[in-house]
């Protein structure tokens, strides 16, 4: 099967790349637009397997998408502008991409017949406070405009389904976590800081619930809907593993042997949910995935990473990892890197 990854140079996208190229019997196309998390260093030596190919374009140009598909037996998006507080900061950068993109792809899988997966977040569910875990029939209640656009791109893809017969599924995720993360995300954040003496910055009284996974038990979980998912449903991918941010800031605290006076209590976002957890009960029972990682195992291995991959976070950090791309890829990414967005602009 050829499949087209979209977002596929971020965190979660490459990770998912390198899991399909690795199992050998995929070829794999990636589109994206290389924003500010996009980072071609996370698909470094996967062209030497011969089933890996680049496409430099945004999911919200129709003639990238168009390129990029063609010939392709499957898509899935992960392609996403994913961080809370620049959807507070500009809303309509994420209506864009998060609504307008999937669109766009939906409309060229439709015309090619080829089968789409949505790859959407828990955090459409909004705050679940003190309810049971959020399942698949629960009520989209989302409260960023980040959690807006992905619950918007879900019904859109509900009405795709109903409206034209696409052969799409969604999958809904909590916190991922692993090596090659952007470091605005908390976990990466604080290991980082943490390893050079800086402040962690903890939003409120730290007591915020999220419903933690590891990168690659999720991406299992994806292409296990790509393959086996129905049309039309939703699946929950889940670890169950729901802890406060202050207690996995404990943890990383612990593993990296720094002291708790490196965190600061910083003033909440608006709009801040307290809870998220996920019930993950059909993606188990109805296609057999599981998760492999324990939490405390995948977050020691996470903190060796960051500690051993110290130039890559670093370059990440101060928007250097740019002027590796050309070193990377050379002519095959078609792309003036002097106009390429620099860390920030999005």
């Amino acid at each position: 099967m050829r499949i087209l990854i979209t977002g596929g140079a971020g965190f979660i996208g490459s990770c998912l790349v390198r899991t399909l190229v690795d199992r050998g019997r995929d070829d794999v196309v990636v589109l994206d637009a290389l924003t500010y998390a996009g980072n071609l260093e996370n698909l470094a030596g996967l062209e030497a397997s011969g089933r890996f190919d680049f496409v430099h374009g945004s999911i919200r140009d129709e003639v990238a998408v168009a390129n990029a598909i063609d010939g392709c037996d499957a898509v899935v998006n992960v392609a996403a502008e994913t961080h809370v507080d620049r959807s507070i900061d500009e809303p309509g950068v994420f209506l864009d991409t998060n609504v307008q993109g999937p669109r766009v792809l939906m409309d060229a899988v439709r015309a090619r017949r080829v089968r789409f997966v949505q790859v959407s977040t828990d955090e459409v569910y909004g705050d679940i406070e003190d309810r049971e875990p959020a399942t698949e029939d629960s009520p989209l209640a989302p409260s960023s405009p980040y959690a807006a656009s992905k619950a918007a791109a879900d019904l859109l893809v509900a009405a795709y389904c109903r409206t034209y017969g696409l052969e799409a599924v969604v999958t809904r995720c909590g916190n991922n976590y692993g090596p090659r993360q952007f470091p605005e995300k908390l976990i990466p954040l604080f290991i980082t800081n943490a390893l050079d003496d800086r402040e962690l910055p903890l939003y409120g009284d730290g007591l915020n619930v999220r419903d933690w996974i590891h990168v690659e038990d999720h991406c299992a979980g994806i292409i296990a809907a790509l393959e086996r998912g129905r049309a039309g449903w939703v699946y929950n991918i889940s670890a169950g593993c729901t802890l406060t941010n202050r207690d996995v800031c404990r943890r990383l605290l612990d593993l990296l042997g720094k002291p708790e006076g490196l965190v600061r209590r910083v003033a909440d976002r608006p709009g801040h949910d307290r809870r998220y957890a996920l019930d993950a009960g059909r993606i188990r029972t109805e296609l057999g995935w599981q998760p492999r990682i324990p939490f405390a195992e995948g977050l020691a291995a996470t903190v060796d990473w960051y500690r051993v991959e110290r130039e890559w976070w670093e370059r990440v950090k101060t928007g250097e990892y740019r002027t590796f791309y050309a070193r990377l890829y050379g002519d095959r990414l078609k792309t003036d890197l002097a106009s390429a967005p620099k860390r920030g602009e999005r």
